[in-house]
């Protein structure tokens, strides 16, 4: 295949991926974002973490709405569990990696507040066991997944899936849904 026709193709199929996610999966990133604004307005926070590439899309997301997405207004509490490198690497060597979540959700969580774990292929232990322990401390929960979704779908309230085949493809719709949820989280309500 010619770099022209990969280029195309690469750039149809993202193209596709996003139009199939914006039928079948409008109304829970709507249902998403939701949750969070609520949260937010009665004085909660957001706790987002994934792996990888999706630490780093925990991490923008954060960083949008503290700083700003798209208007000027109040910095959002919204805290990345991926970003402290001190706590991740102190977790993971008492506990065990698939703590470094779970333990940071013990200890900054609280009633009200929402968890978001982001994982491309929705079997991220860490990312399950975080969820699992946001349930328990009652956090709302939302998964922003990929493939069939994994075992994350069945452990949120709010399960948003990009059924992509690889992790690049999920990737590039991840950050494509989560600046839209950062639009309706910072707009404020009619």
């Amino acid at each position: 295949m010619a770099d022209l026709d990969r280029v195309r193709a690469a750039l149809g199929e993202a193209a596709d991926l996003h139009r199939r996610v914006s039928v079948e999966q409008a109304e829970r990133i709507v249902d998403a974002a939701r949750v969070m604004r609520q949260a937010i307005d009665e004085g909660k926070q957001v706790l987002v973490f994934g792996n990888g590439g999706s630490a780093t899309d925990a991490q923008h997301f954060a960083a949008e709405l503290v700083g700003r997405f798209g208007r000027e207004r109040r910095g959002l509490p919204v805290i990345a569990l991926t970003a402290d490198s001190a706590i991740l690497t102190s977790v993971a060597n008492d506990y065990g990696f698939e703590h470094v979540f779970a333990r940071q959700v013990e200890a900054l969580g609280r009633a009200g507040d929402v968890a978001m774990g982001i994982t491309t292929s929705g079997t991220s232990a860490n990312v399950n066991r975080a969820l699992r322990r946001a349930r328990e401390a009652g956090l709302s929960t939302v998964g922003l997944t990929g493939r069939d979704g994994g075992e994350t779908g069945g452990l949120v309230d709010v399960h948003v899936n990009v059924p992509g085949v690889t992790a690049a493809q999920v990737q590039e719709v991840h950050r494509t849904v989560l600046h839209v949820m950062c639009e309706l989280i910072e707009t404020p309500h009619a």
